[in-house]
């Protein structure tokens, strides 16, 4: 019997959420729709820039164990927090969301992570990440027993920046793969793609990584191509399984010869589009360790992501076992 459906590995970050221009972010320097890391004299600047904003616990993969608990999962996660005020509430909120917390926090310094989500109107976020505590995720927070005990362990590529967690990783997949268990990734962003690129394929390729999410543009910088169907098929042939969302094209998911289309969610309007990848992958997730088919898996991730996108904040206010009962999905 596993312990746990799904074990989620990232930075235990608390995101700062605002409204801003075009302008705004130009005249800061911003990259628009990347996630920009920064140290703590730039946190600071950008957040006395800020506007009126909204504090919630955030962190990719830290969204997709909200997920996939808010459809009923089993979930667990390892993030590296400070034992200070952000720090207290990211544990609250993810505990409170009902995914197993336990990794040690610090009592010293450096503090926190904390990013800064600039809100355009067309809702594109633009991300600027100081991830101070995140860094002190290593080898000694990995739990054995939880590693062993998920169907799915993924971790999400932002975490390869801080050295040491590429330890942690290391060692939670011999842990899940003893046990005859799954280990997944999600790209995360493509400058991310950039500085990883080969280490990335290395993972899939070596078999460390079974299963793969990723968006459109993320992995056609994974394999340096402007074709979508060239990046498609390099995919299939590098890992088990990969998911590739493509915003209101749904999304593609390839498994050996098989390829499933799946449509986006109709939705009444785009909000914010922070999450949606990582509730993509909460639904699929869910579904996947649940044994449902590889159409099913999609359809729950394109009701998860499209929901999240239609509100301020990464973590999903809804039910989303009841929106999917509804829906006709479970």
């Amino acid at each position: 019997m596993s312990q746990y459906d799904v074990l989620c590995i990232g930075n235990a970050i608390v995101d700062i959420i605002a409204r801003c221009d075009e302008a705004f972010l130009v005249e800061n320097g911003i990259i628009k729709g990347a996630m920009n890391l920064i140290d703590a004299e730039r946190a600071e600047l950008l957040y006395s820039r800020m506007g009126p904003a909204i504090e919630t616990s955030g962190g990719s993969a830290g969204n997709t164990a909200a997920g996939l608990a808010s459809f009923g999962a089993r979930s667990a996660y390892f993030g590296k927090v400070s034992n200070d005020h952000l720090g207290q509430i990211f544990t609250h909120d993810i505990r409170a969301q009902g995914v197993a917390f336990d990794t040690n926090p610090l009592n010293s310094a450096p503090p926190t992570a904390r990013s800064m989500i600039f809100v355009t109107p067309d809702g594109e976020r633009s991300m600027n990440t100081y991830l101070g505590a995140c860094v002190e995720l290593g080898p000694e927070d990995v739990e054995e027993e939880k590693a062993k005990g998920a169907l799915v362990t993924y971790f999400e590529g932002y975490l390869w920046d801080p050295p040491r967690a590429k330890d942690a990783i290391r060692l939670t997949a011999t842990h899940a793969h003893a046990a005859g268990r799954e280990f997944a990734m999600s790209l995360s962003d493509p400058f991310c793609v950039d500085r990883y690129r080969d280490e990335f394929l290395d993972l899939m390729r070596a078999g460390i990584v079974d299963i793969v999410f990723a968006n459109e543009s993320e992995v056609k910088s994974l394999y340096q191509t402007e074709s979508f169907e060239a990046a498609l098929d390099a995919v299939r042939k590098d890992c088990k399984l990969a998911a590739i969302t493509r915003s209101e094209r749904g999304s593609v998911v390839v498994r050996g010869d098989e390829t499933v289309e799946v449509d986006a969610l109709e939705i009444a309007e785009l909000v914010d589009t922070t999450g949606a990848g990582d509730l993509y992958a909460a639904g699929f997730l869910f579904g996947y360790t649940s044994g449902r088919s590889l159409a099913e898996c999609g359809a729950l991730g394109s009701l998860a992501a499209g929901l999240v996108i239609q509100q301020v904040g990464p973590r999903p206010r809804q039910n989303l076992r009841e929106e999917a009962q509804q829906r006709g999905l479970l």
